[in-house]
């Protein structure tokens, strides 16, 4: 039996979970609205405020997805009812950042400036200190969508071994290399 799968979600206060015949699992909150369609042999119960997922056999492709609906759920109930927060940095002399609505403005050491759109679900700020590396901050309900925005901007300049310039998140190791003064 998944370990993941079987462990009961509770709901906090202010989150309602409902669950359509065509296997669409909808969670509000404080935060917003998710919606995921769950897989039609997985079956997803809700008992007064503790919500439960089973599976109809042990099946290799059941047991892959008792788990992984169990987890999605969980995800959804912490997002709606807390949200998630991403923070970047930005490590590299003359790299900077700014927020202008949903567009993220970066300055990442090319000859241009670069321009990011953020979805709407995902709110942006910007906060430059001095003798600090520029943050950027990501806040939203949906787990999958802020993950997926960061990396993106984290793929616009990778931290590089050697300098360790570049976006990275926040508290993240970069491995360094020693350079070629090394080897004499």
């Amino acid at each position: 039996m998944s370990r993941i799968g079987k462990a009961p979600i509770s709901l906090p206060k202010g989150v309602e979970i409902s669950i359509s015949d065509k296997n669409q699992v909808t969670v509000k909150g404080p935060k917003g609205t998710l919606v995921q369609t769950v897989d039609p042999a997985i079956a997803v119960k809700n008992d007064n405020g503790t919500v439960t997922v089973a599976r109809p056999s042990d099946a290799k492709p059941h047991r892959a997805k008792h788990g992984l609906y169990r987890a999605l759920i969980a995800n959804m109930v912490k997002g709606v009812s807390e949200g998630y927060v991403i923070e970047q940095e930005l490590v590299g002399v003359g790299y900077r950042a700014t927020t202008k609505g949903q567009q993220l403005q970066l300055a990442l050491g090319f000859s241009h400036q670069v321009t990011f759109e953020l979805p709407a679900e995902v709110k942006v700020s910007a906060a430059q200190e001095k003798g600090k590396n520029p943050i950027i901050r990501l806040e939203s309900a949906d787990k999958q969508l802020i993950g997926q925005v960061a990396a993106k901007i984290r793929s616009l300049r990778k931290p590089e071994p050697y300098k360790g310039k570049g976006v990275r998140f926040v508290g993240e190791e970069v491995r360094r290399k020693a350079g070629k003064a090394a080897g004499k």
